[in-house]
């Protein structure tokens, strides 16, 4: 009877304890500015505490016109590869680069009002780009639409989303985009919902507890670097900075600008703990091999060229460890290329104006060694013209203690003595001439002797 007791007791604690189970939390993450990799960062930010916290369900709620295609298909990438569930909610716009992350998501919901769609890819002045681009767009949006794969509709299989909606979305001429009961009518929305709340109540999961992600100091921080246009400047003073510190002896201030900029490039990686140990390897390699064409030797030739490449290395695989979304991630390496190319760009032009006469004065005043020196500028050139004396003979007019005077047929020369001073009246013969100056050696009686 006790055992009987006993099993119904573990009965009722295990149907008790099904439905806590089963109520997993909803995590939200909020998708309502420009997308771009400061956006990326924010929302790989959230993914990580949606699987810190064990979510059940990863709801996105958007609100936004779009913006990069790199970043959102860094985004896209994500949530198909992601094992929680997926919900966008689109309040109340999902425009361009949004469009495609609701698509990416498992299900859609949709405000009274929302719209989705509109992704032709434009540039900065909002006109459709090459046709090589939008065929590119209009290939993720239909790779994406595929991924949902074909459900039962009466005796066939169609497409849950269907991948020409998908790609006319992207077509310049047409660049379709959908209302709430049009995406619902082609299975594109799973509902319209006027609230969050409305949504967790369509997918059984009402009263679960919801967190939002909130971003930290940190966070905006980071995010702030993360975006191509400053990682872009920084690299720009990385690379600026030590060709003006190479080139400008004593400056100092262009290492410590380079030194700041690597920091901060840097920094994201050191706080996430994800830069690889080649990467610093090659900065530093690059680095001591830039010094050694600085103070050691002379010129600029193997070690100066080869610190560069190994910075330019460095610089684009720590910026391809910071858009991976995880893996190799051919999408990363390309947006690193991009930023670096564009950030060594920016340094040509920076150290071109700065060394320049339109540059600031105290550049100019730093960079002269840089400079050409040219008679056309005002400055003199040396007389090289007493070099054809080396080897002849003369008298010295003076004593050269060691510099003097001495005097070749009926021309007079400053000179200086090779070794001991020599007196005046004495036969000399010019050994060479250096620093505007004839050097001399005292002709002794002998040797007068056996020349005369």
């Amino acid at each position: 009877m006790r055992h009987l007791q006993l099993l119904l007791l573990h009965c009722i604690l295990l149907m008790a304890a099904v439905p806590a189970m089963a109520q997993k939390s909803v995590f939200v993450i909020p998708i309502e500015t420009e997308i771009d990799n400061s956006a990326f960062h924010h929302f790989r930010k959230g993914l990580e505490q949606a699987e810190d916290a064990d979510a059940g369900l990863l709801l996105i709620r958007l609100n936004t016109y779009g913006g990069a295609l790199d970043a959102a298909d860094s985004i896209r990438t994500a949530l198909l590869r992601i094992d929680i569930p997926t919900v966008a909610y689109v309040d109340l716009n999902a425009a361009s680069a949004g469009a495609l992350i609701a698509l990416a998501c498992d299900s859609v919901y949709m405000a009274p009002g929302a719209s989705m769609g509109s992704a032709t890819v434009v540039n900065g002045a909002g006109e459709p780009m090459p046709e090589k681009y939008q065929s590119y767009m209009s290939t993720i949006m239909r790779a994406t639409a595929e991924h949902h794969g074909r459900v039962a509709k009466g005796d066939s299989m169609v497409w849950r989303r269907d991948p020409e909606i998908a790609a006319s979305m992207v077509n310049p001429e047409i660049s379709v985009s959908l209302t709430g009961m049009q995406a619902v009518e082609c299975g594109y929305a799973d509902g319209i919902a006027p609230s969050l709340e409305d949504v967790l109540a369509d997918l059984n999961m009402a009263g679960a507890p919801v967190t939002y992600y909130t971003s930290t100091l940190s966070d905006d921080i980071m995010g702030f670097l993360a975006n191509a246009a400053v990682r872009a400047v920084l690299v720009m003073l990385i690379l600026g900075g030590i060709y003006m510190e190479m080139h400008t002896p004593g400056l100092g201030f262009a290492a410590a600008v380079a030194a700041v900029a690597t920091v901060l490039y840097f920094l994201p990686m050191f706080i996430t703990g994800t830069v690889p140990a080649w990467v610093l390897l090659s900065f530093i390699a690059g680095v001591v091999l830039i010094a050694l064409e600085v103070f050691v030797i002379p010129g600029f030739g193997f070690c100066g060229v080869a610190g560069i490449i190994a910075v330019a290395v460095a610089l684009v695989g720590v910026s391809t460890a910071n858009d991976a979304v995880s893996g190799f991630d051919i999408g990363a390496i390309a947006r690193a290329l991009y930023v670096v190319g564009a950030g060594s760009i920016l340094a040509v032009g920076a150290v071109w104006y700065l060394t320049s006469s339109h540059g600031p004065e105290c550049f100019r005043r730093h960079s002269e060694l840089m400079t050409e020196l040219s008679v056309a500028d005002g400055f003199v050139g040396v007389d090289m013209s007493p070099a054809r004396y080396v080897g002849q003979t003369g008298i010295s007019t003076t004593v050269l203690r060691p510099a003097g005077k001495i005097e070749i047929g009926s021309t007079v020369f400053d000179a200086v003595s090779c070794g001991e001073f020599i007196a005046a009246n004495r036969p000399v013969k010019v050994q060479k001439y250096e620093n505007a100056q004839l050097y001399v050696t005292e002709i002794t009686d002998k040797e007068h002797k056996h020349n005369g």
